[in-house]
């Protein structure tokens, strides 16, 4: 850590929540030494990780819940007895949170059986119980610690958009955490935090620390996780804080959609129907393949040739039998036009060539790859020599592989424990909230607002007659522009009058746009946010002016609404999750 650095916590630790797609986790670390973060370590089976897996066992009237190992071995107990049909199991299901122009507040998520509930619960429920893990963990070291003695950070990808970030809000104080005591942090900016204060296991790296950087360098932080590949451009400043060059940007490129490929090939060599079928019935097996198959995802290597072999359940053998009606489960893999040419059988073992296991990452690999080329063609990248490489799906060789072969001149930096690099980085965000200086907008966004028409500027179909005003309807007044940099809490003001004496509220439609110069709001490329809503009280509104202010450069969008005449600040009402 940086000597004579202190925290600027204002309670006596923070503690981390990092909701992977596929992993999650907590970490903590006291004021007084916050440099030094405690992570938990969970089981299952042979594998030992400082994550457990994001999945969620929840009895249908919501009485219990489980997270992780203990969620998936326990359901695999209930199906092994036929006792499962009053839970919900829920498995890899952040994603549906990754189109942010789909979330809303009653957005459902389906069960490994199909079964939809609202992702609010399922969200909810889950950080409840890592919540609870964690505060059990954090009592055995510190006996007396209350709830308010925590200041609480959870992690979101940056590529997400406002709504997914509300909605993560509203799961996590919907979970018992008090919004006051709750900051959310962008994974890839906490990530770069991390590597600011940690030594780097990098045989060819011309320092051992990214934190020893000049100022003014910049940096890639390619965060690849379980869902998604999260990448973005940083620079070191002059007081050592980091300013955000390029909005972050990336794709669904996680070690997820590896473990899609290799669950397609299962499907299509032993039939979907036997697929299903086995998944219901044979829970324990199962996931025994899909441990077995991260085993492998994380252990093979770039050019090694020779084969690759995975044990296969006697009760999906014995399956495949009785339903193709064969002797062997030789049979099926010979009589598979598809795959007979891929994969053997020997010993109770599918048995692959290296190189068609390999397959299984190549498009997602490619997919990261593109992005990161697309990165280094715009100007304000093209000086970076240094990519960083943070999150689980990192620590893959095939991945570390294909990033320094296609961008040779780059100095490629994988910190050591990168999978937890986000987590722990989100602790220290915690004690130093100040750690990122500038943010770069994502979008342009701006208010719709309702000028005086005037002829010959504006067009003809968008005059109104409101009141004794003609207006033009549909404006698009720009507040901040698209990849322009912002200053946490810088703010942007502008006042509105109601038009209509009869209105309770005043209403302000907030809108995104991928353009920087959009006039209208309903162009193609703009979307509405959200609908800002000030009430008003009784009486003539004609003299009432609100000054409606939007805070950008925090890792959320916040609103502020005052009295122009009285400097009575009002309250704001900004929901950007109705359906």
């Amino acid at each position: 850590m940086e000597k004579g650095k202190g925290s600027k916590c204002e309670k006596l630790m923070v503690a981390a929540i990092d909701f992977g797609t596929t992993y999650s986790g907590y970490a903590f670390s006291m004021k007084h030494d916050w440099g030094k973060v405690w992570t938990n370590s969970w089981s299952g089976g042979s594998l030992l990780s400082h994550k457990a897996p994001t999945c969620l066992l929840l009895k249908k009237d919501k009485s219990e819940s489980w997270f992780g190992y203990e969620a998936e071995d326990k359901y695999s107990q209930l199906t092994s007895e036929d006792h499962h049909h009053d839970y919900y199991f829920f498995e890899r299901f952040k994603m549906i949170l990754h189109e942010d122009v789909s979330v809303t507040r009653h957005i459902k998520c389906k069960d490994i059986e199909n079964k939809p509930l609202e992702a609010g619960e399922v969200f909810k429920h889950c950080i409840m119980c890592l919540k609870k893990h964690l505060f059990k963990e954090v009592e055995k070291s510190y006996i007396g610690t209350k709830d308010d003695d925590i200041e609480y950070v959870l992690t979101v990808p940056a590529i997400w958009g406002d709504k997914a970030k509300m909605f993560m809000r509203e799961a996590a104080v919907k979970a018992g955490i008090k919004k006051e005591n709750l900051t959310i942090a962008l994974e890839p900016e906490a990530a770069s935090i991390y590597c600011q204060y940690l030594k780097f296991a990098k045989e060819d790296a011309t320092s051992d620390t990214l934190g020893v950087v000049k100022p003014g360098t910049k940096y890639m932080v390619a965060d690849l996780g379980g869902g998604t590949a999260d990448i973005t451009v940083h620079q070191k400043c002059e007081d050592n804080t980091l300013e955000e060059i390029l909005p972050a940007s990336g794709g669904p490129w996680g070690g997820k959609a590896v473990d899609d490929q290799f669950m397609m090939f299962l499907k299509e060599l032993v039939g979907e129907k036997v697929w299903e079928i086995f998944k219901k019935k044979n829970m324990e097996d199962y996931l025994e393949i899909m441990r077995s198959f991260e085993t492998k995802k994380r252990t093979i290597k770039p050019d090694k040739s020779g084969k690759t072999r995975m044990p296969m359940p006697q009760e999906l053998l014995k399956l495949c039998k009785e339903t193709y009606g064969v002797e062997n489960f030789k049979e099926v893999v010979e009589k598979n036009d598809l795959h007979r040419n891929n994969v053997e059988i020997s010993a109770g073992k599918l048995v692959w060539d290296n190189n068609f296991f390999r397959g299984f990452f190549k498009k997602t690999v490619d997919g990261i790859v593109k992005h990161v080329d697309d990165i280094f063609s715009e100007s304000e990248a093209r000086d970076i020599n240094i990519i960083v490489m943070v999150g689980g799906f990192s620590e893959c060789l095939l991945v570390q592989d294909a990033i320094r072969k296609n961008f040779p001149k780059a100095t490629v930096i994988v910190p050591e424990e990168a999978g937890l690099a986000v987590l722990k980085g989100a602790v220290y965000f915690g004690h130093l909230p100040d750690a990122i200086s500038r943010r770069s907008a994502r979008y342009t966004y701006g208010i719709q607002t309702w000028p005086e028409f005037k002829e010959g500027i504006h067009p003809k179909e968008k005059k109104v007659t409101i009141g004794q005003s003609i207006r033009c309807k549909d404006v698009f007044f720009k507040i901040v522009t698209k990849g322009e940099k912002v200053m946490p809490g810088h703010k942007k003001s502008q006042i509105f009058q109601a038009l209509k004496s009869s209105d309770s509220n005043l209403e302000c439609g907030v809108f995104i746009s991928d353009s920087k110069n959009p006039k209208f709001v309903d162009e193609s490329d703009c979307r509405l946010l959200g609908l800002l809503q000030v009430p008003l009280p009784s009486g003539p509104k004609c003299e009432m002016l609100i000054e409606e202010t939007l805070i950008f450069g925090e890792t959320e969008l916040n609103f502020q609404a005052k009295d122009v005449y009285t400097g009575v600040q009002r309250e704001i009402n900004f929901d950007l999750l109705k359906d």
